[in-house]
């Protein structure tokens, strides 16, 4: 379709216009320009070239959209984590490509055009995604063009269907009108059928229904402390600011209180000190805590959840983070990578150990659905968290070594999704923001300013009732992705025996 020097700057244009989708511009609309053109680069390519334009494409979106990194660290672990998403994106573009070579040859007429070649690129598309998702180091599934839906009227499509899900309809829509665009003289109305159809149910489609039950009263606190990996400190100040701003609701009506991640500048469950503080609050305030620390077991540090009942010297039930941060919480392979970065990998002293509890706690009746930070990209999580019983859930993210960047509006729009993707209110509280209450059709109940030590209290809705992406599982994400890389597979081999017997 295009000449492989208009392919480049088609594919680097589609990665700057996708960053748009993002927060904090957050024009969801982009998405409907940035798809088509990306697809559009890849039409007629080789693999070789494919590879390249897809590298073009992944860099322009990932140098853009995880500039954040190199807020405090400086610029080589955004280049690094950029190039890294921009070669595995580049990867990908090949089986994209080639849909669009193969596919024709089984298909070639209007079905086959404007229905099977879409839902193949849709679901290339998906594999991609999960295969970011998950590799290496379990991946990082950051810029998943369902997110960038978070504020529009097609984020509901996901309580039906996922982030992947609703990530396969967008491209299926726009891959689908892109070849109605293609079609020449051929181009009358019932061809773009598919596209509209799959535009339809985007807009059209309600959220699936959960059953309201009842409300929880949480006071979230914002501390606003030096919780910065870089910050200077003294011990116990990160403490300080979150016990300073939670004194103005000490004598509200709670069911709980909630503290972000780190909140706890100490080990409560090896500090008697700290431990008394928090028996101390949890007593003025006549109600449990879901407090966040570093603690250790044996050799081995956590990033853990606390419960903490009333008047209780110890935390009741705990929660580890299931997915560290991999050259950020732990270093993998730290003999191999050192040598690249010493300063940097020697920052990284205390490695965090991947959790293995399941991400809930039942605090009075109420279950809790958790996710400690970066928790809450991981699909796992979430749904191991509605599995065993979550009513609501409350995400505790420490954001502060990105302060003045986009990356906590990004991590918001993630927290809105699984709002919507469960079908339950979602109570996203930072160190220093942005924290909200977010309502489970995706709109927010209750906010604080970033930024600035404050404290919400607010009557937080329950839900019962799993939503069918919560109950599918891995499944459909494995039907939409992996199944599309065995399908194109297929058509290889079918176009292959059918050009042999031709010849």
């Amino acid at each position: 379709m295009l000449p492989l020097w208009l392919a480049l700057v088609t594919a680097a244009a589609a990665g700057l216009v996708l960053t748009l989708a993002f927060p904090a511009v957050a024009w969801w609309p982009a998405v409907f320009i940035a798809v088509p053109l990306a697809l559009l680069s890849l039409i007629g390519r080789r693999a070789g070239a494919a590879l390249l334009v897809g590298f073009v494409f992944g860099a322009a979106l990932f140098f853009v959209n995880l500039s954040f990194t190199a807020r405090y660290l400086g610029p080589i672990p955004w280049i690094a984590l950029s190039t890294l998403e921009a070669l595995l994106t580049a990867a990908m573009a090949i089986p994209l490509a080639l849909a669009y070579r193969w596919m024709p040859r089984i298909a070639p007429g209007t079905y086959g055009r404007l229905i099977a070649l879409p839902a193949l690129v849709a679901g290339l598309w998906v594999a991609r995604e999960e295969l970011l998702g998950t590799f290496p180091y379990g991946g990082f599934p950051w810029a998943r063009l369902g997110v960038t839906q978070a504020s529009s009227p097609l984020a509901e499509v996901a309580s039906w269907v996922g982030m992947s899900g609703l990530s396969f309809l967008i491209v299926f829509a726009s891959a689908a009108a892109l070849e109605y665009a293609r079609g020449g003289r051929r181009r009358d109305l019932r061809r773009l059928l598919p596209a509209a159809a799959a535009i339809a149910a985007l807009v059209l489609v309600p959220a699936f229904p959960t059953t309201a039950a009842g409300t929880i009263r949480v006071g979230s606190v914002q501390g606003n402390g030096p919780a910065g990996y870089f910050d200077t400190r003294a011990p116990y100040d990160v403490l300080r600011a979150q016990l300073s701003a939670t004194a103005p609701i000490e004598h509200s009506r709670l069911d709980l209180l909630l503290w972000p991640e780190g909140g706890v500048d100490a080990d409560p469950t090896a500090n008697a000190s700290v431990a008394r503080t928090l028996a101390g609050l949890s007593e003025r305030i006549d109600a449990p805590l879901l407090v966040s620390a570093v603690t250790k077991r044996g050799d081995e540090y956590f990033n853990s959840s606390l419960v903490w009942d009333v008047g209780a010297d110890r935390p009741s039930q705990t929660y580890d983070k299931r997915h560290p941060v991999p050259f950020g919480e732990y270093v993998p392979d730290r003999d191999f990578w050192r040598p690249f970065a010493p300063d940097l990998i020697d920052l990284i002293g205390r490695e965090y150990t991947p959790g293995t509890a399941t991400p809930h706690v039942n605090v009075d009746g109420v279950g809790i659905g958790l996710a400690i930070c970066f928790d809450v990209i991981y699909d796992d999580v979430i749904r191991d968290g509605a599995l065993a019983g979550a009513q609501v859930y409350m995400f505790q993210t420490n954001n502060a070594d990105f302060r003045g960047t986009d990356e906590n509006l990004q991590q918001l729009a993630f927290a809105r999704m699984r709002a919507v993707e469960t079908g339950r209110a979602v109570v996203n509280l930072s160190t220093v923001g942005t924290s909200q209450v977010i309502a489970p059709d995706g709109s927010t109940i209750d906010q604080l300013p970033a930024d600035q030590p404050g404290a919400m209290v607010t009557d937080v809705p329950l839900r019962t009732g799993l939503t069918p992406p919560v109950v599918l599982g891995d499944a459909l994400q494995t039907l939409l992705g992996w199944g599309s890389v065995i399908a194109l597979a297929a058509v290889g081999l079918i176009g292959r025996r059918r050009v042999r017997r031709q010849g």
